[in-house]
């Protein structure tokens, strides 16, 4: 065999371990029912107008994609990265940020469903930052709380790399994401949710929340009565039924965390009153405690507006002016 054979089969070699790394799947379960395109075809035929929103990098905005956070060295599938994708403003300076949940039923989707409104979200003057986080069938509650606390913690530890100002940090999520956000916004300095996945001398603290369709009261009655089998996202979430487990639905419920030192809010809601659960009541709470908040509704039976043109527009306008009116 020539030498010149020999450095051909290495280099494909080579190349086809290179490919096959890259393209190997994780060694933890993923479920990819969740996905733009099905939600396209779930809505389309009612709404024929629908365009989906694009991953695509504005002019004066700069992006880095899958930037670690933290890494989990002892799993139940071994170690694990988590990443964020990072867009923010190409000029210097110091800028608000927040920081995005995806939706998905605790158990499916990923961070790029959020890209596309993070970099909407930056070419208006935020560090925008769509984050992974561990889903039900590789880690139930309470691991994406401490996933996403971890991430905010990273934040304000690279805030100078990222041009973050680390006293104007908002958190938001969509659906699942939604409750997520809401979560861990309201537990701000609540010792049991920090975890300790990474940079635990930095704060988790937010100073604004925005509640995009996510449920905030598993015990109120528009989402306690409603069926579900042991095998429904939220239930195999949280850990078990509530007939098992009421301790737990009342700690995953962000609306028993509210105090008067909880922060502005956002809601922006869907036509369908099932998401919204718990949020009157809780914008009571906020109303007597003199905290900020503001209520959107598009009246469409659409759950997941967000992924499309022109609701992602709008929301996107939502959120920017909320962010301005509250970390000013």
């Amino acid at each position: 065999m020539s030498l010149k054979t020999t450095t051909v089969i290495i280099y494909f070699l080579f190349f086809a371990s290179m490919v096959s790394a890259q393209t190997k799947a994780p060694a933890f379960p993923v479920d990819t029912s969740y996905t733009v395109a099905n939600q396209l075809r779930k809505y389309q035929k009612h709404y024929p107008y629908l365009l989906a929103a694009e991953d695509e990098l504005p002019k004066g905005v700069d992006g880095e994609r899958d930037v670690i956070y933290t890494t989990l060295k002892k799993t139940e599938y071994g170690k694990r990265d988590l990443h964020v994708d990072i867009f923010r403003p190409e000029k210097e300076g110091k800028y608000p940020a927040i920081i995005l949940i995806h939706g998905g039923g605790w158990k499916s989707g990923n961070k790029s469903l959020l890209v596309p409104m993070a970099q909407m979200i930056a070419k208006r003057g935020f560090v925008a930052i769509a984050v992974e986080y561990q889903l039900a069938l590789e880690a139930p509650y309470p691991a994406a709380v401490h996933n996403i606390k971890s991430a905010i913690r990273w934040m304000r530890a690279n805030a100078d790399k990222y041009n973050i100002d680390p006293e104007r940090i908002a958190i938001s999520g969509t659906s699942a994401g939604g409750h997520l956000a809401s979560l861990v916004g309201l537990t701000n300095g609540v010792e049991k949710f920090e975890g300790t996945m990474g940079n635990e001398s930095n704060s988790s603290s937010v100073q604004a929340i925005i509640d995009i369709d996510g449920v905030l009261n598993f015990m109120a009655p528009l989402s306690l009565n409603k069926e579900r089998r042991d095998d429904s996202p939220d239930v195999q979430w949280i850990g078990g039924q509530f007939k098992d487990v009421p301790e737990r639905w009342k700690e995953v419920s962000p609306i028993y965390w509210a105090n008067e030192n909880s922060v502005p809010m956002l809601f922006i809601n869907s036509g369908y009153p099932r998401f919204h659960a718990g949020q009157d009541e809780l914008i009571g709470m906020l109303n007597e405690w003199g905290i900020y908040n503001d209520v959107v509704k598009f009246k469409v039976r659409m759950h997941t507006f967000w992924l499309f043109h022109p609701f992602i527009d709008e929301t996107v306008d939502y959120m920017v002016d909320f962010m301005n009116k509250v970390m000013k």
